[in-house]
């Protein structure tokens, strides 16, 4: 058989996947399905990415570090922009299928847990979410055990000559207390070193997209359930507004008011 734009895409398989569970049918969890797959495959390309760029980081290679950083950058721009689709969606919209759900919710989100895992973060729902299904218990004990893009990037800077000592220190939140003499480190690469401040920047700029996605996230969910339990249990709202403030980065960002 010749490759087609069909056959190669699996376009047939794809169009199939969007199956509905509201009896009868309600319009909006098309919507609803679509735009969380869509979510689950740029999760899969972030993951994609993410191992590139820990590669270039590790050696110590500059300007591919920065190119896969801005890729990065943009498939982030590109999942917060997604939320406006979802907030075309009612409350009384969402709420007509929403029974049929049942225990399912987006914290069960492997990828994203696999995210937070690279970005350094830690804490007990990681494991929780995923307790009965061994399979998925093993995907995330294997991410725990990788370089995360921190350690990496501290890699990256002591091959450029200035030294960074990270060490893991906290399992019950962000895996490193900020560190002085780290920042210190880092202010030198910024007043000196024109290219590695670029890729500092850079990590910024993720850290805070990746605290715009989860406050648009916030605020589409709270104008769609408000104060309700979440599918599947969760406190919904209550709980990710406490994640919002979650930066991943915390020296790049303490180092602000010292120029």
């Amino acid at each position: 058989m010749s490759i087609t734009y069909t056959n190669y895409l699996k376009v047939d398989e794809l169009l199939k996947l969007q199956q509905l569970k509201s009896s009868p049918a309600e319009h909006d969890e098309t919507l609803f399905i679509i735009i969380h797959q869509t979510y689950e495959l740029w999760f899969k390309q972030l993951l994609h990415e993410f191992g590139k760029l820990n590669r270039e980081l590790k050696s110590a290679n500059t300007w591919t570090a920065i190119k896969t950083l801005r890729r990065i950058l943009t498939i982030m721009k590109t999942l917060v922009s997604q939320v406006d689709i979802l907030e075309t969606m009612t409350p009384l919209e969402f709420n007509s299928f929403r029974k049929f759900l049942g225990q399912s919710s987006g914290f069960q989100s492997l990828q994203f847990r696999e995210i937070e895992i690279l970005c350094g973060l830690r804490f007990p729902l990681m494991k929780d979410a995923h307790k009965d299904d061994e399979a998925h218990l093993k995907v995330l004990e294997q991410r725990m055990a990788e370089p995360t893009i921190w350690e990496s990037f501290g890699e990256y800077l002591t091959q450029k000559g200035y030294p960074m000592v990270i060490e893991r220190e906290n399992e019950h939140g962000l895996l490193y207390n900020t560190s002085q003499a780290n920042q210190d480190v880092l202010i030198e690469v910024m007043q000196n070193n024109a290219e590695c401040a670029i890729v500092c920047e850079l990590l910024v700029d993720f850290d805070e997209g990746l605290q715009e996605w989860r406050y648009r996230h916030v605020k589409m969910v709270q104008r769609t359930i408000g104060t309700k339990k979440g599918t599947g249990g969760s406190d919904g709202v209550k709980y990710l507004q406490k994640t919002l403030n979650h930066c991943v980065f915390p020296d790049l960002w303490e180092i602000r008011s010292k120029f």
